[in-house]
């Protein structure tokens, strides 16, 4: 192990899950009783970056296991679009979790308010007790993880995604939709999960950072995932740009066959992120289309899976888990190529925070925590 508090995080990542899973399974129960739950008619989730990528990953668990419509989206669409338009029904029939670490983004702050005056139910998940979000829902998701090195966010988004998914599992036990042995295996399959992280990384370590010395050359990056490795795909984008300063795209497996199939830069690394589940088919079809016009491509899977006879592409192994909680394992490759790319190139973390960039107001100029907010 280097010196790389990235990296540091990543490894990690298995004692963390083992050592929360408990608190955040009492969390979610204490919060989530079961008239919030068998009242919810529609669910959505706000949040602001890997928050934002954390919703787009679960949406698949709380339509699964909860049997619940719910829709992510970002802080901005949620705050100043939909919330006007909300479905009026009954009170509590629509709830809201809105998702902030620091539970200071101005951004899913007020859409938490907003949406609580027009009368849905506001859930805050947050590491933060005392933040205003937390002070702005009516209940609360605690994810306290314990301190670390800082570096770009890798325990606070697995916890993130922990957390939905227990959530999840919480409001499917209530509703009905997941009797008590289901729900049990379902818990258990979290616990398992600490394993397949640590298999994973073993794996992945020395093929990633591989990948980073093979691709020095590359200025800008491509990461696909489809389903709830959409949000997977969006996060390891966020990472390169967070660790390397490089430009990063993700974007759905689908929509880089009608788009990115077009670019001028033919070579561009492009991560194509697989559940092998209901996508593989197109992310195989997509793996052949993107090595024919020239990129340098990573399949990005389950172990195991059959994807040899695509040829001329890399491939990147996790340790398998079920479609519906594969981001938690999915997302590992992504992190440690970011990790191993900032420490080849010797880019700083979040580029030092030069320039306008300053952890005051959580991102100087770009005012994180300090926007004007709409009442």
């Amino acid at each position: 192990m280097t010196g790389n508090a990235m990296l540091a995080q990543i490894h990690s990542l298995p004692a963390l899950i083992r050592e929360v899973l408990p608190l955040y399974d009492r969390n979610a129960r204490e919060a989530l009783d079961d008239d919030l739950c068998c009242s919810a008619r529609r669910l959505f989730i706000a949040g602001c970056g890997d928050s934002h990528h954390a919703a787009l990953a679960s949406e698949l668990a709380f339509e699964s296991l909860a049997g619940l419509p719910t829709e992510p989206m970002t802080a901005l669409q949620m705050s100043r679009y939909a919330v006007d338009f909300l479905p009026q029904t009954e009170s509590g029939a629509n709830i809201l979790i809105g998702i902030s670490v620091s539970g200071e983004a101005s951004r899913t702050v007020e859409a938490m308010l907003r949406a609580r005056r027009v009368g849905a139910a506001t859930i805050a998940l947050t590491g933060t007790p005392a933040s205003r979000i937390a002070l702005a829902g009516d209940r609360l998701l605690l994810m306290t993880t314990p301190p670390f090195d800082f570096a770009p966010g890798v325990r606070s988004y697995v916890a993130t995604l922990l957390m939905l998914y227990l959530a999840a599992a919480r409001m499917g036990e209530a509703r009905g939709q997941l009797p008590p042995s289901q729900a049990a295996d379902v818990r258990r399959e979290f616990t398992a999960t600490a394993d397949a992280i640590e298999r994973t990384i073993a794996q992945c370590e020395e093929p990633t950072r591989k990948l980073a010395a093979d691709w020095k050359d590359a200025s800008e990056f491509v990461f696909t995932g489809g389903g709830p490795n959409f949000g997977t795909a969006l996060f390891s984008a966020a990472k390169i740009v967070e660790a390397s300063g490089d430009s990063a795209l993700g974007q759905d497996t689908e929509e880089w066959a009608h788009l990115q199939y077009f670019c001028r830069a033919v070579p561009t690394p492009t991560f194509i992120i697989t559940a092998a589940d209901r996508d593989l088919s197109r992310a195989v079809e997509v793996a052949v289309a993107a090595t024919t016009i020239g990129r340098r491509v990573v399949i990005v899977a389950p172990k195991d899976v059959p994807v040899g006879h695509v040829s001329n592409v890399t491939y990147i192994p996790f340790a398998p888990v079920r479609e519906v909680f594969s981001p938690l394992v999915a997302c590992i490759p992504g992190m440690l190529f970011a990790a191993h790319r900032a420490e080849l190139i010797g880019e700083p973390f979040f580029r030092a925070f030069g320039g306008g960039r300053d952890v005051a107001g959580g991102g100087g100029i770009s005012r994180i925590r300090t926007s004007e907010m709409i009442e």
